[in-house]
């Protein structure tokens, strides 16, 4: 049991949260572009990405790992797996689509309007 949650962390949730913060990383350079002094441009790009970069590793990775076991667990005693199955399956057709919008029609298509540039 403790190998096959090693795997999905290494093999699935670590891949899809680094996707997730490359999204983020996106949104950042978008945002940055409307700091007018590249210095201060780059040192802000820089600092918000090691931020998410941290976010990510600490955090949300564990977080979405400790789901996902507490999936394994549950969904093993009453329907065999089903319930992490659809879990893993709803968080890659998420990360899909947001890098569908993202490659086909930008980042401000995945802002709110007040944080899209004019």
């Amino acid at each position: 049991m403790a190998k096959a949650n090693a795997t999905v962390r290494v093999y699935y949730v670590l891949p899809c949260c680094l996707l997730l913060l490359n999204l983020v990383n996106a949104v950042v350079g978008y945002q940055a572009e409307r700091i007018a002094d590249p210095w201060l441009r780059t040192a802000a790009v820089m600092g918000l990405v090691l931020f998410g970069g941290s976010l990510v590793a600490f955090f949300i990775a564990p977080g979405i790992e400790a789901l996902v076991r507490w999936l394994q667990r549950t969904s093993r005693a009453r329907a065999g797996g089903m319930g992490e199955a659809c879990f893993l399956a709803a968080m890659g057709a998420g990360v899909f689509w947001l890098y569908f919008i993202l490659c086909n029609r930008g980042v401000g298509a995945m802002l709110p309007a007040g944080w899209r540039h004019p």
